[in-house]
C-alpha cells in the first residue's frame, strides 16, 4: 500500500470514529414524513429552509446529499415531544417517529422560489411584536445529512427558546464520513447562494438578522460575509446581530487572513472552540498539522482579533467526539446572553442580572471564567 494510501485509509478510520449517530441508523430517508396527530405537551417551531441540495422524491426525505441549482427553499414544521432533553435530538428507532416520544414532521412543503421565501418570511415576522422581529439564520457541518441538520436545529432554537423566526441553510454535504472533499467544495460551492440567502434575510422586514454556523459551515460563512464585504454592496448593516462560529473548521492562518480584510468588527465575531474537539484533530491531520480555529490554543490572540471566544474546554460534550458542545450552549442562551451584553470586561455588580446568572470567580480582565447552570466556561475578549 502506498503512503497516500496508508494516510487516506487512517483518515478514514479517524473519522469513523468520530461518527456518531443518536439512532441506531442514519436518517437517510422517511424521518420527514408529516406526522398528523400532535401529541400533548409537543412544541412545535416552523423553520424555513434555503439550500443548495437536490429534491429527493423519495417520501420523507425532501432533499438530499446531490448539489443542485438553482438555490432552492422550503417550510418545515417539526414537533419536539414533551419529554425532550436539553442538548439531546429524540431521535425515533423507526421512521416516521411517535411526536410523544420523538422529534417529528408535522407538516412540509417547497417553496416557490425568492417571493414566496420572502413571502413566508415576513409572514413568520408579522407574528412577533416590533422590537423582536429577529431572525436566526443556521449553517451547519461536514457529514451532515438534511434531516439532522433540521432536527439539530430545531432542538438548539426550542432549548434556546429564541424568539427569532429560524432559517437553515443546509448545503450539499453527502452525510459520509468519507466525504470531506467532496463537503469541502460543496461549502465552497455555496458561497454565492448563502449570500444571496443573506441579503434576502437583509431584505425582508426583519429588524435584526443573528447568524450561528457550525464546524465546516463556518467555511462558506466566513468566505460569504468576506465575499459581501468586499463587493461595495453591503446590506443595511445595522440589522446584522451576533455571528457566532461554533467549532469551526477553518485554517487558523485563513481565519487570521479573513479578519484582517474585515477589520475590527464593530460587533465581535463569537467563537465556540474547544481543545479537546476530536473532529477538529482529524481535520487539522487532514490539512497537514495546520491548526483549525475551533480548538486553538491562543484565545487571547484570537481576542486580540476583534473575537469574543467562548472557551468550551471544561464542558463535558453528550458526543463522543467533542464537536457537538455548541448545542449544549443553547439550553443556557437567555444567561450567557445576558453576561455578554452585560460586557466580559468587568465584574458585574451584586445584585445585577449578570451577577445573578454567573457563579464563580471573575478574573482578570481578559479571560472570564463562569459557570451558567453548572456549565463551565471561559469567556475572552479584548
Amino acid at each position: 500500500m502506498s503512503d497516500v494510501a496508508r494516510r487516506l485509509a487512517l483518515i478514514c478510520t479517524m473519522l469513523a470514529a468520530l461518527a456518531v449517530s443518536a439512532c441506531a441508523s442514519r436518517p437517510e430517508t422517511g424521518f420527514l414524513a408529516a406526522v398528523g396527530e400532535a401529541a400533548p405537551g409537543a412544541t412545535e417551531h416552523t423553520i424555513l429552509v434555503a439550500t443548495t441540495r437536490q429534491r429527493d422524491e423519495r417520501p420523507g426525505t425532501l432533499f438530499n446529499g446531490e448539489r443542485a441549482k438553482p438555490l432552492d427553499f422550503a417550510t418545515v414544521r417539526l414537533s419536539v415531544p414533551p419529554t425532550h432533553k436539553p442538548g439531546e435530538i429524540e431521535w425515533a428507532s423507526t421512521a416516521p417517529g411517535n411526536p410523544q416520544t420523538d422529534f417529528v414532521v408535522r407538516q412540509a412543503g417547497y417553496l416557490d422560489g425568492d417571493k414566496a421565501f420572502l413571502k413566508a418570511l415576513n409572514a413568520q415576522l408579522a407574528q412577533r411584536p416590533r422590537g423582536s422581529r429577529k431572525v436566526l439564520l443556521f449553517i451547519h457541518g461536514y457529514n451532515t445529512m438534511f434531516a439532522e441538520s433540521l432536527y439539530r436545529f430545531g432542538q438548539v432554537v426550542h432549548d434556546s427558546k429564541a424568539p427569532a423566526v429560524p432559517v437553515l441553510f443546509t448545503w450539499a454535504s453527502r452525510g459520509a464520513v468519507t466525504q470531506y472533499v467532496y463537503d469541502t467544495n460543496s461549502a465552497t460551492a455555496a458561497r454565492d447562494d448563502l449570500e444571496r440567502t443573506i441579503r434576502l434575510l437583509f431584505d425582508s422586514n426583519a429588524e435584526q438578522v443573528n447568524i450561528l454556523a457550525h464546524s465546516m459551515g463556518n467555511w462558506v460563512t466566513v468566505e460569504t460575509l468576506r465575499q459581501i464585504k468586499i463587493s461595495g454592496k453591503t446590506p443595511p448593516m445595522g440589522k446584522l446581530g451576533a455571528i457566532v462560529l461554533a467549532a469551526p473548521d477553518i485554517d487558523i492562518d485563513v481565519f487570521k487572513s479573513q479578519m484582517r480584510r474585515f477589520g475590527k468588527p464593530k460587533r465581535p465575531f463569537f467563537v465556540v472552540l474547544s481543545k479537546d474537539d476530536k473532529a477538529l484533530a482529524a481535520s487539522r491531520f487532514i490539512a497537514g498539522g495546520q491548526a483549525r480555529l475551533g480548538a486553538d490554543g491562543n484565545t487571547a490572540e484570537l481576542a486580540e482579533l476583534g473575537a469574543v471566544v467562548v472557551d468550551m474546554t471544561d464542558v463535558k460534550a453528550t458526543d463522543a467526539s467533542n464537536h457537538g458542545k455548541f448545542a449544549q450552549l443553547a439550553e443556557i442562551a437567555p444567561q450567557l446572553r445576558t453576561v455578554l451584553e452585560q460586557g466580559v470586561h468587568r465584574p458585574p455588580s451584586a445584585g445585577s442580572a449578570t451577577h445573578d446568572a454567573v457563579t464563580g470567580s471573575l478574573e482578570a480582565i481578559v479571560a472570564l471564567p463562569v459557570a451558567i447552570l453548572g456549565l463551565p466556561l471561559k469567556i475572552i475578549a479584548r
